[in-house]
């Protein structure tokens, strides 16, 4: 859920100090290295795979 939560908040445009601080760290290190991932290309393949296989 925070992976999602930092990731969904990263994409909108929030900035990392911002979102750091909703997550409780203290810095933005972590939250660079570890939360950032973006998770929409992965949202967008899995779309684009199942769309595949239903048309």
């Amino acid at each position: 859920m925070r992976h999602s939560f930092v990731s969904l908040l990263s994409d909108s445009g929030v900035s990392l100090e911002d979102i750091a601080r909703l997550v409780g760290h203290s810095g933005t290190a972590v939250t660079e290295a570890v939360y950032r991932e973006q998770i929409r290309p992965v949202l967008l393949g899995g779309a684009e795979a199942m769309d595949l296989i239903f048309t």
